[in-house]
């Protein structure tokens, strides 16, 4: 009898178990999913409320007042401006400079691989970090920038301190920071490129940029795709190069989404209109995301028919 009770028990238990593990599998995912959702619909809630923390007493819903307020804000449209262009301007040097880079670093060698190692030291420096080291070269008393500046003749070169270059300032700092990011991953994908198009293009004598936008970049594609959405969707959400060089400033230059949201929140006070601003740079993030990946499918849907 005991023989035969073990017998039945250890099916019993072995179904169970079954029944149990891909709960226990999916219990990660399902912290991590709850890690993000529950503070987005926080914010979602006080983004549609009336919220100072200097007047609690006026707290209350005002549903989509905090929204609605935005379109006839002439500061809400600076912001949304100039995150924009930032975004693009140091997305778009940085793609030009690290495929230029990941082109010349292309051939293995022990050179090169020793100087893509050395590019991606700026990379490993925390932005905030970077940017002080950016204000004390840019500063006009002591900065080695400012010196090499005036050698060319720019003597009194304000850099971030006046409006009309403080952009300038931030999107070069930002530029050294995240170059190699990108040079990093366009040059493993040139490096896994196929062999056999290369060697055909040579052997009929192929000119080089012919070989290069014909055949180069439309295989280099699905990997541009991807340091583009990666950069673009940092750089509008830049917070850390911005605040450490600037504060936004000077005057509301360089007042991007997450430094606004920050000064309403910690400086005003003011959280309704702090986190209304975050889900408007949520929506734009998600949309841009939205257009690179259908792109990016479209791309591979592309590539694997042709194949």
């Amino acid at each position: 009898m005991s023989s035969t009770s073990s017998v039945l028990v250890a099916p019993k238990s072995g179904r169970l178990r079954k029944k149990i593990l891909p709960y226990l599998l999916s219990l990660p995912a399902l912290l991590v999913c709850m890690g993000i959702l529950i503070p987005f619909f926080t914010a979602v809630y006080y983004s549609m409320m009336r919220f100072r923390l200097n007047l609690p007493y006026l707290k209350g819903f005002i549903w989509f007042d905090n929204y609605i307020n935005f379109l006839s804000d002439p500061a809400f449209w600076n912001t949304v401006q100039i995150s924009l262009v930032y975004a693009f301007l140091t997305v778009g040097l940085e793609l030009l400079l690290g495929l230029g880079i990941a082109v010349l670093l292309q051939q293995p060698s022990k050179f090169n691989n020793i100087v893509s190692v050395l590019l991606l030291l700026p990379l490993m420096t925390a932005p905030a970090l970077a940017s002080l080291m950016w204000k004390l070269m840019t500063n006009p008393n002591f900065g080695i920038l400012s010196y090499l500046v005036s050698l060319l003749g720019f003597s009194d070169f304000k850099w971030a301190s006046d409006p009309s270059t403080a952009l300038l300032t931030v999107v070069l700092v930002d530029i050294w920071v995240y170059t190699p990011f990108i040079m990093i991953l366009l040059l493993a994908g040139l490096r896994s490129l196929p062999k056999q198009p290369f060697e055909a293009a040579a052997l009929d004598g192929v000119p080089q940029s012919f070989i290069f936008f014909r055949i180069t970049l439309p295989m280099l594609m699905p990997y541009l795709l991807t340091a583009t959405l990666f950069r673009l969707l940092e750089s509008i959400q830049q917070f850390d190069i911005i605040y450490s060089m600037t504060q936004g400033g000077p005057g509301d230059q360089l007042m991007v989404f997450q430094v606004q949201a920050y000064l309403e929140f910690f400086q005003y006070t003011n959280v309704g209109r702090s986190t209304a601003l975050l889900m408007v740079l949520w929506a734009i993030t998600f949309a841009l995301s939205n257009v690179f990946i259908k792109h990016w499918l479209r791309l591979r849907e592309r590539t694997h028919g042709n194949g």
